[in-house]
């Protein structure tokens, strides 16, 4: 898998930046391969969602008390500005972390559990 990773200030709050592969019929890039998501501690996908939402949209703060989950977030059309909000007991209980994502880019956000 061809990404760069950029750490954030969270424990286990990833940025993956994708190698985008582009040619004259468009372009092309690895979002998930098992082995490496392995080795970068990011959990094995039980589950993947996609939603559509219209420009202005807030979709608000999601999280689950129990049995919480992981999530990947990406963008495949337009731009979405994701924030991450760290519920975990500990040093940065409380702070948030905001990444910009947009379809030229392809930029994932990968967000721990808690």
């Amino acid at each position: 898998m061809s990404f760069q990773v950029i750490a954030t200030p969270m424990e286990g709050l990833l940025v993956l930046e994708p190698t985008i592969y582009e040619d004259g019929r468009g372009r092309f890039f690895e979002a998930y391969e098992r082995r490496a998501m392995q080795e970068l501690g990011i959990p094995e996908f039980v589950q993947e969602n996609q939603s559509l939402s219209r420009k202005g949209v807030l979709r608000g703060l999601h999280f689950q008390r129990r049995k919480p989950q992981g999530k990947l977030v990406r963008v495949l059309r337009g731009r979405a500005f994701d924030v991450a909000v760290d519920l975990r007991p500990g040093p940065t209980f409380g702070r948030w972390h905001g990444e910009l994502l947009t379809e030229e880019r392809g930029r994932m956000f990968f967000l721990p559990a808690g």
